[in-house]
């Protein structure tokens, strides 16, 4: 059985899995410089000791699922930072640095999920042609590199969440998809562009994917997402919300959420049969470190 079937098989019999905590807004509070309009998209070929080391220090912190700093390393980000030209060294090595990260602490079972978005820090967004023919290219350089699944990030709409997924499959990878909510002013749960969140899970039935998670999603808007999920979706959930705020494409840490608030959410969502559950932008290393040993082992 391989790690991604004797991972799934572990979460079908009623276990919960740790997710790995923020990998940019780590990257950036470990010091490495922005990317203008590709946030940090670049650190894997610019400081990859330091992206392997954030992997590694959330496997030693337990967690059993890494994803891999390629959120901002889709073709249209990467042209707009006028780094297109690195398309695939960037994915590929992304890829490969949490693989290694892997290998070096001899934790084979530690699945590395490759990090798909379609997010812009300018106007200038993909038709949806172009966006097919870029998903399908970069989730194929992330299976050749070693991913185990293609985790789909920060799902704001569903005419390019449904594009950028059936691209996906073209890898022959299990895909999880990831989605990013907020009230509307009714205060009904949408996606970031609007589509109620209903409307989203209904279109993403017919595709099945593995895992629907709530990610890039504010703390306090989660359980009313989970509410909707549970209700509509038969599947297998998982959680990774953010904390903090971007200011002019930096990440601001003086507001997130402390470990013990994190934690405190994190066990609610446990309890109520989430499968899979991490940290996604300012949850870091902390964060993780703290919900590993309290709500996952229950040990100091």
């Amino acid at each position: 059985m391989d790690r991604y079937s004797s991972l799934m098989k572990r979460v079908k019999d009623g276990e919960c899995i740790l997710i790995d905590g923020a990998t940019g807004t780590e990257v950036e509070r470990r010091g490495v410089p922005q990317h203008k309009n590709a946030w940090n998209g670049a650190a894997a070929l610019s400081h990859p000791e330091i992206l392997r080391q954030i992997h590694k220090d959330y496997i030693n912190l337990g967690a059993e699922i890494v994803i891999s700093n390629t959120f901002s390393t889709n073709k249209h980000a990467l042209s707009d930072a006028e780094q297109g030209h690195n398309f695939e060294a960037l994915n590929e090595r992304a890829v490969k640095l949490a693989v290694e990260a892997r290998e070096h602490l001899n934790k084979d079972n530690i699945l590395v999920a490759g990090g798909i978005s379609y997010w812009t820090w300018t106007e200038n967004k993909p038709s949806l042609d172009e966006l097919n023919a870029s998903v399908t290219q970069q989730a194929k350089i992330m299976a050749d590199a070693g991913a185990d699944l293609i985790m789909l990030e920060m799902m704001a709409d569903i005419e390019k969440m449904m594009t950028t997924l059936k691209a996906a499959q073209a890898s022959g990878l299990p895909i999880w998809v990831g989605l990013s909510c907020e009230p509307d002013q009714s205060q009904k749960m949408c996606l970031l562009d609007g589509d109620s969140l209903e409307d989203t899970i209904h279109e993403l039935k017919s595709y099945n994917p593995d895992v629907i998670n709530i990610m890039h999603t504010e703390v306090e808007y989660v359980d009313q997402c989970l509410d909707i999920l549970q209700n509509e979706w038969g599947g297998h959930i998982g959680v990774y919300a953010h904390s903090g705020t971007s200011i002019d494409g930096d990440w601001t840490f003086n507001n997130i959420i402390s470990a013990e608030g994190y934690c405190a959410y994190s066990s609610k969502w446990k309890q109520r049969g989430i499968n899979f559950i991490g940290g996604c932008c300012g949850v870091h290393t902390d964060h993780i470190d703290m919900m590993h040993r309290e709500i996952f082992t229950n040990t100091r």
